[in-house]
């Protein structure tokens, strides 16, 4: 009986280690191919840039490679399983101040995804990162310094020119990721612009891929099955400045009413 516990526990314990070799040499492999399928899209959107400079001011064409660029990384990688869903609340024709929930670095890979063309605000020190932030440099991303008042007014004045343009621009309210799958609490300032702009607020629900970039260590372990869905459009040409706290509860109880 001891023999057979003692074989038991090492074969279970061979197990382990070879399921943790394969973990650790498929990791290997999604990092080195996020990697090089990274540095081709800023290629891609480098020429695309240069080429029809004259031509693509909004920089649209180097957007679309973007989505070329998730879809190659979401596809490859075996441990998410992502879907889509909503697309049809979407009009191309319009420009919208997008909300989404923030729940890890892999929400714009999800945001690729629904073949918005939008500009999305994102920290500073993003901007810093190699290849990542030289594509957002040259898809003209805007940048956002926390902390600094000068800063965070230079990005609502450009996210407004952007939308008076007809570019949709993506706010994850929350400011930051959330530490649970509750949201956090949602700042005002993408409710107030899109009242003033008179552009309709897009409610964008992620769920799922929490852990779909791992924390503290770069080994894959866990399946994950994400989604994102997109909302019904809200509405804000009836409302006032002084109404934004009635939208931004309004845009919460959407993406809190997503079930899937």
């Amino acid at each position: 009986m001891r023999v057979c516990y003692i074989m038991t526990f090492e074969n279970t314990a061979n197990r382990e280690r070879n399921q943790s070799k394969v973990r650790i040499a498929l990791s290997i492999i999604i990092w080195t191919t996020c990697t090089i399928v990274t540095v081709i899209l800023f290629f891609i959107v480098l020429f695309l840039t240069i080429i029809l400079f004259p031509f693509d001011k909004k920089r649209k064409a180097g957007h679309v490679a973007c989505f070329w660029w998730a879809n190659t990384i979401c596809n490859l990688n075996p441990y998410w399983k992502l879907r889509v869903h909503g697309l049809e609340n979407i009009d191309n024709r319009k420009a919208y101040v997008i909300v989404a929930n923030h729940q890890s670095l892999g929400d714009i890979l999800l945001m690729y995804k629904t073949h918005i063309q939008f500009k999305w605000v994102a920290k500073e020190s993003l901007f810093k990162v190699p290849f990542i932030g030289w594509n957002l440099s040259l898809i003209k991303h805007i940048k956002l310094s926390r902390g600094q008042f000068g800063s965070i007014k230079k990005t609502y004045q450009e996210a407004a020119k952007w939308l008076r343009s007809g570019m949709s621009v993506l706010f994850f309210p929350e400011g930051t990721r959330s530490d649970s799958d509750e949201m956090g609490e949602f700042q005002n300032g993408a409710f107030k612009l899109a009242i003033k702009e008179k552009k309709p607020i897009l409610p964008v629900r992620i769920k799922g891929i929490r852990e779909a970039v791992p924390k503290g260590s770069w080994i894959f372990k866990t399946k994950v099955f994400g989604s994102i869905t997109v909302l019904p459009p809200i509405d804000t040409e009836n409302l006032k400045t002084s109404d934004f706290l009635k939208l931004k509860n309004a845009a919460r109880v959407e993406l809190e009413s997503v079930a899937t």
